[in-house]
């Protein structure tokens, strides 16, 4: 079943790199993070995506969050995460392409189990991706779902920065 408005994120973890071994600049030192414990006391935005270097995800969906982020916050969001069916480690590297700073935590799903928790999960095993995560966005305040916005295929409305702008 897919998660709700009013209803609370499922406990399970997420994993989150951050730091970048200096001779080879690649991502090192994954930390595996529970989701509960982190958005407790918080109002997150939290925003799926396919994958990670996928087009639309990486010219459109990602980007806004970036440019975005400090009028997001400014409505009262402490976060915005950005989860994926990818690795840690490539979630921060994408991130770091995309010069996420501080403005958008880059949070893997590697094996889609909290993807599934979600009830977010979709096959594209036919176009060679394997199991993933619809394209979404939600708002979550102290735990609980207060928005929810989930694209079709080729859909890009519900999801984007400045729908979630416009929700909050």
């Amino acid at each position: 079943m897919t998660i709700e408005v009013g209803q609370a994120l499922p406990h399970g973890t997420l994993t989150e790199c951050n730091e970048f071994d200096e001779e080879h600049s690649c991502p090192t030192n994954p930390q595996a993070l529970d989701v509960t414990e982190l958005a407790a006391g918080k109002k997150i935005v939290l925003f799926g995506v396919p994958g990670a270097y996928t087009p639309l995800c990486s010219s459109q969906h990602l980007p806004s969050y970036v440019a975005l982020a400090e009028q997001i916050k400014a409505k009262g969001v402490d976060e915005i995460w950005c989860m994926s069916v990818n690795d840690a480690f490539v979630m921060a590297s994408w991130g770091r392409e995309n010069k996420v700073d501080t403005k958008v935590r880059m949070m893997a799903d590697g094996s889609a189990l909290y993807t599934k928790a979600l009830g977010l999960d979709r096959d594209l095993t036919g176009g060679g991706m394997g199991i993933r995560c619809f394209r979404f966005a939600m708002i979550v305040d102290n735990g609980v779902v207060e928005y929810l916005g989930v694209e079709g295929s080729g859909e890009f409305g519900v999801s984007k920065a400045e729908t979630i702008l416009e929700q909050l």
